[in-house]
């Protein structure tokens, strides 16, 4: 965690990503990508000059199978406050659009819903 810390901490410095007061909203999909990233993020909150919150935000997609309580247990452990997006991607993609390469679709929808979300959250 210290290598990642570094070099988290060196990206967002030189590209000034950390403005004092931020509200930071970390895309949860509970992929390894995005659980080192709010655990890098809550750690550098630790230590960092700059004071920042931290929100974690799931889109909920629509499969029968999809469940949040990991991805609730992580945010609870870490204090991060979790909101899940609920959508019907699944019905559109598979029922409406019956897309036969889903993915595309898929992740510009999720996208979409990220920043619908961060704008209702007003983050």
């Amino acid at each position: 965690m210290q290598k990642i810390l570094g070099y988290l901490r060196k990206a967002i410095e030189h590209y000034n990503m950390i403005e004092e007061e931020d509200k930071i909203a970390v895309g949860l999909s509970g992929g390894k990508d995005s659980i080192t990233l709010l655990m890098g993020l809550k750690a550098l909150q630790r230590f960092y000059p700059k004071h920042f919150e931290i929100i974690a935000v799931s889109v909920n997609p629509g499969f029968e199978f999809f469940d949040t309580k990991f991805l609730q247990d992580i945010c609870a452990k870490l204090d991060i406050e979790y909101i899940e997006a609920q959508s019907h991607i699944k019905e559109i993609v598979f029922d409406i659009r019956k897309e036969k390469n889903p993915c595309s679709l898929c992740a510009n929808l999720r996208r979409g819903i990220l920043n619908s979300t961060a704008i209702e959250e007003r983050l």
